[in-house]
This record gives C-alpha cells, structure tokens and sequence, in this order.
C-alpha cells in the first residue's frame, strides 16, 4: 500500500499540471503553444541543463557511464524501430522519428526530479541532453528528409548541453548573481513544459487510432526493453539505472507532431501516436516506477 502511494504521489503532479494546461484551452482561455515552446526550449530548458549540468555532483566515472548507456540505449532503440517500421511498412518520415525519441523533458525530467529528488534530477538532464543532440541531428533529418550541421551548431539546447560539460569538466562555477538567475530561469521550464504537454493535447486532431495503439505499444515494449538491457550491461548503480529505463521508456513527444507539421509529414497520425503512448503511459509509468523505486 505504502508503494502504491508513493507511486501516485510521483506521478499525481505530473498529470495533474498537464491537466491544468488541458482544463486551461477547453474552457476557452488563450495558450500560444509556439511562443510558450519556443521560450521553454531556447532559453528555460538551456539554462536547467547548464546548472544542472555545472553544479552536478556526480562522479565523472558515472556521469561518463551514463552518457553512454544513453548512447548505446538510442542506438538500440532506433534498430529496433527501423526493423518495426520496415517490416510493418510505415512510412518513415512519419512514424520512425516520434517512436525512436521520447517525452524525456515534458515528462521524463519531472518524474525523475519527484521519483529521485535532485539527484535524480542531474541524471535525466543527462539523458535528456544525449536525446536533444540525437533528435535534433538524425530526428530532424529523418522528417525533413535532409538537415544542417549548422542549425545543430546554433540550437540552444545543444550549446548549453556543450557548455555545462565543459564547466562541469573544469569544476568552474558561474559568479552566484548569475548562477541564481539562471537557476530562476531554468525552475520555469518544469512546470512550463508540462501544462504546455496539456494544452498541446487538448488542441490535437488524432488520426489512425488503431495504428496508433499497436505501434505505442510496441515502442513502450521495445523502449523498455532496452533500457534494461543496455543499463544491466554498463552496470549501472540503482538510480541512474532507474533514470534510464524511465527516460528511455517516456511516450511520444509533442515536439515530433510540431516537427511532422514543419516538414509535410503525416502530422494526424503523429498526434494519434502522442494521444495514445501519453495515455497509456498513465498505466504504465505507474507500474514501471513500482519497480523501479
């Protein structure tokens, strides 16, 4: 009984802020979800992953193993996902890139911070960063169907990613003026991102519903699987292990519907994907983090 609170109290806020943001469109209020995006992703979501990143207290040895457990987790996925895609002959601008990438900074970063407290925290913004770079190198070129070193170079999660290892590297510290504004900046992101991850599903038109079911199964089973796999073979300590299989295992990001609408793909169907894997992750998030706590 006691797991089963626990449970709940982790992933009550989650639900219940992305519920504030699906409440806030249905009763009519205006949300601008691109402006709201754009400020989270180029200047709250940067700034948490620089100070998390900077003042992290993690063991170099285990910052490393992390990192490339989430390498090598992606890199399994996304066999794995190609091998779904090709053989259940999907088209793969559409459907190949919201299955391989996850919901690890909507979803994933707060779940970590209320299952594992900060240190919990530290270990999924490393996560989150290896998926940043991934996604938005082979995850935009997938869509687009062609992308650009450049853009890569000049996305702000990126260069925050680069920075807050280069400072967590050297132990150099911001002044504390700096470091408190930043940190103010970043606690926006949270919250933010998440009745944002509500206002985004509220306003969606899912297509391909059945489609959509079979295939968020499969990349929940998939995902989990080798996150599993990938943490017991780097032999990973409890939490970062736990942190891994929770990022890796998140639903379909809002972000590959907006990326789908960008560049022409099928954007119905993605948002048939992002509405079902986010409500089937209601039963499954629960169930994975009993056992992983």
């Amino acid at each position: 009984m006691n797991l089963v609170l626990t449970v709940l109290e982790i992933v009550a806020p989650v639900f219940l802020l992305a519920g504030v943001g699906f409440a806030w469109v249905k009763l009519g209020n205006e949300y601008r979800v691109q402006f709201v995006t754009q400020l989270a992703m180029t200047l709250s979501v940067p700034c948490l992953i620089f100070t998390a990143l900077m003042k992290t207290e993690i063991e170099p040895q285990a910052l490393t193993a992390l990192s490339l457990a989430a390498v090598a987790a992606y890199a399994a996925v996304t066999v794995l996902c190609m091998a779904v895609v090709a053989l259940a002959r999907l088209d793969r601008r559409t459907y190949l890139a919201p299955v391989i990438f996850g919901n690890t900074g909507n979803m994933g970063l707060p779940l970590a911070l209320f299952a594992f407290g900060e240190a919990g925290l530290e270990y999924a913004v490393v996560v989150f960063a290896v998926m940043a770079i991934y996604s938005f190198t082979f995850g935009v070129w997938l869509v687009s169907g062609g992308g650009s070193l450049v853009k890569v170079v000049r996305e702000p999660l990126v260069a925050a990613t680069v920075l807050g290892g280069i400072f967590l590297w050297q132990g150099w510290q911001t002044p504390p003026f700096l470091t408190n504004t930043l940190d103010l900046i970043g606690q926006m992101a949270i919250p933010l991102m998440l009745i944002t991850l509500g206002v985004a599903i509220a306003r969606l038109h899912p297509g391909h519903l059945p489609r959509a079911v079979w295939l968020s199964a499969v990349k929940l089973a998939l995902c989990l699987a080798a996150a599993v796999g990938v943490g017991l073979w780097f032999e990973l300590p409890p939490v970062p292990f736990a942190v891994l299989v929770l990022q890796i295992s998140t639903p379909v990001a809002v972000t590959s519907y907006l990326l789908a609408e960008k560049y022409g793909a099928d954007a119905q169907a993605v948002a048939g994907l992002v509405v079902v894997s986010t409500l089937m992750s209601v039963l499954a998030l629960p169930v994975t983090l009993a056992f992983l706590i």
